[in-house]
C-alpha cells in the first residue's frame, strides 16, 4: 500500500465532496459516455485518500464519548448530533473505498459491521428509537470500540491487498448490470432498493475520490454531481421507508414502484455507462 499523505487542501476537497454526496441538484446531466479507464496509480491513491480521511478525521476517544453521553443521557446536542454525522461518514467512505478497491471487493467484518451499527445507532437518537439506542449503543461501546479490537481493525484497514485497475473496471461492470437487473422490475423490495443505493453509494464515493485528487478532471466531477443528486433521492426514500418501519406503519421490505424521478436517472447512468 502506498505511504502518500495528501495535503489538507486535498482533505479538504474530499470533505465537501463527501458532504455533498446527497445533494440533489435539478439540472446535473453525464458526460456522453462514462470513462472507466484507470490506472493501478489510481486504485493506490484513492484507498489511500480514503484511508487517511478516516485516520486524521476524528479519535476513538471522540467517538466514545458521543455514544456515552447519548447512553447517559439521552440526547446529543446539535453539534454534537453533526460531529456524530461526520464520524460515520468517513466510516462509510472508506467501507465503500474496501469494497471498491480490495481484491475481494469486501470491507473487513468487524469495520463492515461497526459501520452498521453506527448507522442504527444514529437512525435509533434520530427517531427517538430508546431501545436500539441502548442495544446498539452498548454493542458498539463494549466490543467495537474497545481499544484491542480498534487496533485490530486499524492494522487490517492499513495492510489491504488492492486490486488491479482491470479488476476494479470489471468488479464497476459487474455493478452495474447487478443494477440494471434489479431497475428492471416494477416493484423494489426494501431489499432491493438498499442494493440499488448501495452501488450508487459506492460508485459516487468513487468519482468524489478522483475529483478530490485530480480537482481539474470535469468528468469526474460531473459524474459525482449526478450520481450524488440519485444518492439523496434514495436517501430521502429511505429515511421515509425506516420511519415507516419503526413506527409499524409499514414494513421496510415491503414491495414498492420506484419514483421515476429515480428511475429516470438511473436509467441514464446506464444508457451511458459502457457495459
Amino acid at each position: 500500500m502506498t505511504n502518500t499523505k495528501f495535503s489538507h487542501e486535498v482533505i479538504a476537497r474530499l470533505f465537501v465532496a463527501v458532504e455533498e454526496d446527497d445533494l440533489i441538484e435539478e439540472n446535473t446531466t453525464l458526460p456522453q459516455i462514462i470513462n472507466l479507464q484507470c490506472t493501478q496509480e489510481t486504485i493506490k491513491q484513492n484507498y489511500a485518500l480514503c484511508l487517511q480521511f478516516w485516520e486524521d478525521g476524528f479519535s476513538r476517544k471522540d467517538l466514545v464519548q458521543l455514544i456515552i453521553k447519548q447512553l447517559k443521557n439521552g440526547e446529543l446536542s446539535k453539534k454534537e448530533q453533526k460531529q456524530y454525522k461526520y464520524i460515520r461518514a468517513r466510516y462509510k467512505h472508506l467501507r465503500f473505498a474496501q469494497q471498491l478497491y480490495r481484491k475481494k471487493h469486501q470491507a473487513g467484518f468487524l469495520f463492515s459491521k461497526m459501520t452498521v451499527f453506527l448507522g442504527r445507532f444514529q437512525d435509533g437518537f434520530r427517531n427517538k428509537q430508546q431501545n436500539i439506542i441502548s442495544f446498539y449503543g452498548k454493542i458498539l461501546r463494549r466490543y467495537h470500540l474497545n481499544i484491542p479490537v480498534w487496533m485490530l481493525v486499524h492494522y487490517s484497514l492499513r495492510h489491504s491487498q488492492l486490486d488491479t485497475a482491470e479488476g476494479f473496471i470489471l468488479y464497476c461492470r459487474e455493478q452495474m448490470r447487478t443494477l440494471q437487473r434489479l431497475i428492471a422490475n416494477p416493484q423494489l423490495t426494501g431489499k432491493d432498493f438498499h442494493d440499488v443505493r448501495k452501488i450508487i453509494s459506492q460508485q459516487v464515493s468513487y468519482y468524489d475520490t478522483l475529483r478530490s485528487i485530480e480537482p481539474d478532471n470535469q468528468d469526474a466531477t460531473q459524474i459525482s454531481r449526478f450520481l450524488a443528486a440519485i444518492n439523496g433521492l434514495m436517501g430521502n426514500k429511505h429515511d421515509e421507508m425506516v420511519a415507516a418501519d419503526m413506527e409499524n406503519l409499514k414494513p421496510y421490505d415491503t414491495p414498492t414502484v420506484l419514483d421515476n424521478t429515480i428511475r429516470s436517472r438511473l436509467e441514464l447512468l446506464l444508457a451511458r455507462y459502457p457495459l
